[in-house]
């Protein structure tokens, strides 16, 4: 019995030692190809997108993804940045506050991301900015021009226009262009309309104008006949309209009550879909845009524009060069800074003289975009310039 229990333990360690072998055999093998499996695996640097890709607000932010995706496609293929391709990851706001810090939170918490470009809307980027500070996260906006983003932190930047910048030089231009001393506002009642509004109207009446009378209208709205009266009444000398699509329908319902005074407007009037529903009375419309052109000569401009279109069928608006022009910067700042959010918003403060598509572009100390503005006009159903840099 003794000899036997002796046979089978013997029995038991030699299946066991050639058991332990295979599995140690095995171990090697797997470690002798894990290296070159690992390698198929392409390293990534995540950048978190905020845009209104659906609702009322969609055009614009479905421009911005078009400009962000040529942008990418372009980092990629020269290379990454540091050895790594660029990712993004979308979220729709929907133009909507809510839906924007649901965005942030699930891009900030599951995707951890360093960066995230967004948002488009004042109210958006406004709801989701103290997030991104808190959580040390950089936050690049292509399109929120309200003044408060001034002062929304650190890891706040933005390549479009403050709403102080652009309605102080919209003032400034109607006060040394033109005779018109005093003007009416209608205005949309949200961060971006309200911001823009109170940074002209204080310009203007600095430089010895007179804002006579302010008719704000809520988003979304198709009816303007009680504000466009109440303007007529006044009798201004011109009208300072803001707003997005929708000024169309208010231009073509100023012509119907008889309202025929000069109109001033924002960069949002440049939107192919006014001309189209406002069409003669929207002739004559003076308006702030950014400085870019993409009929312009300039390699660089000429060259994203050949590529958008092929790319997409269409001539680039201001939303995807502003877009494509956030991506390139913020591609720079991780190349100078690093791959973390730290490193990105110091190396965001130092760019100066960016060569975007929409001009050279530097940021100040509390994150605001310096670069040319200018000043466009509606003349025989086109949008063409007065002055490309004002």
């Amino acid at each position: 019995m003794k000899n036997l229990h002796k046979m089978s333990f013997g029995f038991i360690k030699k299946s066991m030692t050639r058991t332990f072998i295979s599995f140690l055999s095995f171990l090697i093998i797997f470690s002798l190809m894990l290296p070159s499996g690992c390698a198929k695996k392409e390293k990534v640097i995540k950048i978190g997108v905020i845009l209104p890709l659906t609702g009322e607000a969609a055009k614009y932010g479905q421009s911005a993804k078009r400009g962000l995706d040529l942008a990418l496609e372009e980092i990629n293929a020269s290379g990454g940045v540091r050895g790594k391709k660029l990712s993004l990851i979308y979220e729709d706001s929907k133009a909507d506050p809510k839906e924007g810090v649901n965005a942030i939170q699930k891009l900030i918490t599951i995707h951890k991301v360093p960066a995230i470009i967004g948002a488009m809307a004042s109210s958006v980027t406004l709801a989701i900015a103290p997030i991104a500070e808190k959580n040390k996260v950089v936050l690049l906006s292509p399109a929120s021009s309200a003044p408060k983003i001034t002062y929304a932190g650190n890891y706040i930047f933005r390549n479009c226009y403050s709403d102080i910048y652009e309605g102080t030089k919209m003032a400034d231009y109607i006060w040394n262009e033109t005779s018109y001393r005093s003007i009416a506002i209608i205005y949309i009642n949200n961060d971006y309309g309200i911001g823009l509004k109170r940074a002209f109207e204080k310009r203007f009446t600095e430089l010895g104008g007179k804002v006579i009378i302010s008719e704000p209208y809520e988003f979304g709205s198709t009816d303007f006949h009680t504000q466009i009266s109440k303007v007529k009444n006044a009798n201004p000398d011109a009208i300072y309209i803001i707003g997005y699509g929708e000024m169309g329908r208010l231009l073509i319902q100023a012509k119907e009550i008889g309202l025929s005074k000069p109109f001033f407007s924002c960069i949002m009037f440049e939107d192919p879909d006014i001309l189209k529903i406002a069409r003669e009375a929207a002739e004559g419309v003076i308006y702030t845009f950014p400085s870019y052109d993409p009929k312009s000569q300039e390699k660089q401009i000429r060259d994203f524009v050949r590529a958008f279109k092929k790319k997409y069928g269409q001539i680039p608006d201001g939303f995807a060069a502003n877009s494509y022009d956030a991506l390139k910067i913020l591609a720079l700042a991780i190349k100078k800074g690093g791959g973390d959010s730290e490193g990105i918003k110091d190396a965001l403060y130092t760019v100066r003289d960016f060569p975007g598509v929409t001009g050279k572009t530097s940021f100040d100390a509390n994150g605001d975009v310096k670069k040319p503005i200018g000043i466009k006009t509606v003349k025989d159903g086109r949008f063409i310039w007065l002055k490309f840099r004002y």
